[in-house]
């Protein structure tokens, strides 16, 4: 009997203590604090106060321009173009929730394509290498449709680092127009060699005939 008691306690007990733990367990899921949006803050040429980009209210923007600075390596260039090459200078600040982290200039117009220069000094104090960076050729499409006043470009869409991928004509890009016209020469060739074989034809009967007259 004491120890169907005994047993019936200790079940009791850790029924009770999993209970509790699932509670804590819970509270400290809800007690944790949601994570910061990202944001992003653009200065420079033909702006007079800062752009600001929240992901609330411009998600797509955020991101496309803060895909714009995240693939640069650990070290860049020491030393980039010449100043008269570099064209408008757009100053990127990348933010958690309103605290800066990064900052980067942006040259969307820079002579041999856009640049990027990473400040050795970051808002959030880590420690980094100044460098300089071959930019994406997206990179002035996506300040312009984020805001900044910069001239429509239509040769370039979204497309690797340094480079992008040359926009093709659409009529290239059509697989079937492209069957249609392999099958017409296709055909045109046929026709042109029947032609042939049927000169040729005509041409041998008529010598065999006039050979065939003299022989007589």
């Amino acid at each position: 009997m004491v120890r169907q008691v005994r047993r019936w306690v200790a079940v009791l007990a850790g029924t009770l203590a999993a209970a509790l733990l699932s509670l804590g367990t819970a509270g400290a899921a809800k007690a944790a604090p949601k994570p910061a949006p990202a944001a992003v803050d653009i200065t420079g040429v033909g702006l007079s106060e800062p752009l600001r980009l929240r992901s609330d209210t411009q998600p797509t923007h955020v991101v496309a321009v803060i895909d714009q600075v995240n693939f640069l390596g650990r070290t860049g260039q020491p030393n980039g173009p010449k100043a008269a090459n570099l064209g408008p200078k757009y100053t990127v600040v990348v933010l958690v929730g309103e605290t800066p982290k990064q900052t980067y200039d942006l040259y969307p117009k820079a002579v041999g394509g856009p640049r990027i220069y990473r400040p050795a000094k970051q808002p959030d104090g880590r420690k980094t290498s100044a460098g300089w960076f071959l930019g994406r050729l997206s990179m002035s499409e996506t300040l312009r449709t984020a805001g900044v006043p910069l001239e429509r470009q239509f040769d370039t869409v979204s497309g690797g680092v340094g480079g992008g991928e040359r926009v093709l004509p659409e009529d290239t890009l059509d697989p079937a127009k492209d069957l249609d016209e392999a099958l017409g020469e296709l055909q045109h060739l046929l026709l042109l060699n029947v032609a042939v074989m049927l000169t040729i034809t005509v041409g041998l009967a008529g010598i065999a005939l006039l050979i065939r007259r003299r022989t007589r």
